[in-house]
């Protein structure tokens, strides 16, 4: 995987003094580290959204979070929900898939970002989990950053897993496109702390997944953590259809099954490229050559592109079909899809997000 090295490092004046600070001296004692009063990243922005996304990757902010770290993960319109919470300790990403979301999402504060004020976020939650003590919570770190792919040079995970391993009512996702999972071995997950990939095809993530990790990469790094007690998860997300996909996503599904033990994965999901027409603009200047502005797709209710209904049933019905082959009993579900899409598929549809947020989480 190829090393994240900012040309310089941004400080907002009193993050100097937390953990994550220190780590980042230390990871790269050649960067300038500048110290600021106030955070003015408006800068990255110039230039429109193809210049400023590219430009607000090269430089790293750390600076406090204003605000609440969790709340839940905002779902799609019409689509069924998997009642998700999420934490953002970070905002954008190092790595540069042609497909990202962010690139539209963040079009307007493209810098890179991470918080310094991890106590309040361990704070917050605690606050949250223990009014709440009969409810299982499922929370997430990857909604608009990657959770590990900065992880060797903040220490983030070293400061949130001890406290979420303690939590009797939560399960914490970290998901990665990354294979940085060394300063986590170390740590006793206690069954409360899940580390998932989204998984492609080696195909899918050499034209389309820059600056990830491989596929063999990847693999082995959930090896690894299975192998030091934690439970893993795979996100086959976003599925792509080109010529020749079956052969590809089925030999993937083969490969992962070979290599990590069905009983510790915690769940399975699947959804299909998805895009919006700002995004699609976006990647024809940043990705001129990517084969995924050729496909066809359709508008739907969320505003949202997809490949048409028919297809993206078959899709799944397939991968479900090598899944099953695999292990008969591991939790698949799909995200950001309506519940006629559920019943063709699944032959059933949860009635409510909350449904399928407790059968994923009390499964564990």
């Amino acid at each position: 995987m190829e090393p994240f090295l900012p040309q310089e490092v941004i400080v907002e004046r009193g993050s100097e003094e937390s953990p994550i600070f220190r780590n980042l001296r230390k990871a790269f004692p050649q960067v300038p580290f500048t110290l600021v009063e106030r955070p003015e990243w408006a800068a990255e922005a110039q230039g429109g959204p193809v210049d400023s996304m590219s430009r607000g990757k090269r430089r790293l902010w750390l600076t406090r979070h204003r605000g609440d770290f969790l709340k839940k993960c905002p779902g799609s319109e019409g689509q069924v929900c998997c009642n998700y919470f999420v934490v953002n300790f970070a905002s954008n990403c190092p790595m540069d898939c042609s497909y990202c979301y962010l690139q539209d999402y963040l079009a307007d504060n493209p810098a890179l970002k991470v918080f310094s004020n991890v106590d309040d976020l361990i704070a917050e939650a605690d606050r949250l989990l223990s009014r709440h003590r009969k409810f299982l919570f499922r929370i997430g770190t990857g909604e608009i950053t990657d959770s590990l792919a900065l992880e060797p040079y903040i220490g983030f995970c070293s400061e949130v897993i001890p406290f979420f391993a303690e939590q009797p009512n939560c399960l914490l996702e970290l998901k990665t496109k990354s294979d940085r999972v060394e300063s986590l071995l170390g740590f006793d997950p206690k069954g409360r702390v899940v580390v998932s990939w989204s998984m492609n095809p080696q195909r899918v993530i050499e034209k389309d997944e820059h600056r990830t990790a491989s596929f063999d990469e990847r693999l082995g790094a959930a090896y690894r953590c299975q192998e030091a007690g934690y439970k893993v998860g795979f996100h086959f997300d976003p599925m792509i259809e080109y010529p020749g996909w079956e052969t590809d996503y089925r030999e993937m599904v083969e490969k992962i099954f070979a290599v990590i033990d069905s009983r510790r994965i915690a769940w399975l999901s699947m959804g299909v490229l998805r895009q919006t027409p700002g995004l699609k603009r976006i990647m024809r200047e940043r990705f001129p050559s990517t084969r995924l502005l050729s496909g066809e797709q359709v508008l739907c209710p969320d505003g949202k592109m997809r490949y048409f209904q028919p297809l993206r049933v078959g899709m799944y019905r397939k991968m479900l079909g090598w899944i099953r082959k695999a292990s008969p009993t591991v939790f698949v579900y799909l995200c950001m899809e309506s519940k006629e899409v559920w019943e063709q598929v699944f032959g059933f549809a949860p009635s409510c997000e909350k449904e399928l947020g407790q059968a994923i989480v009390s499964r564990q």
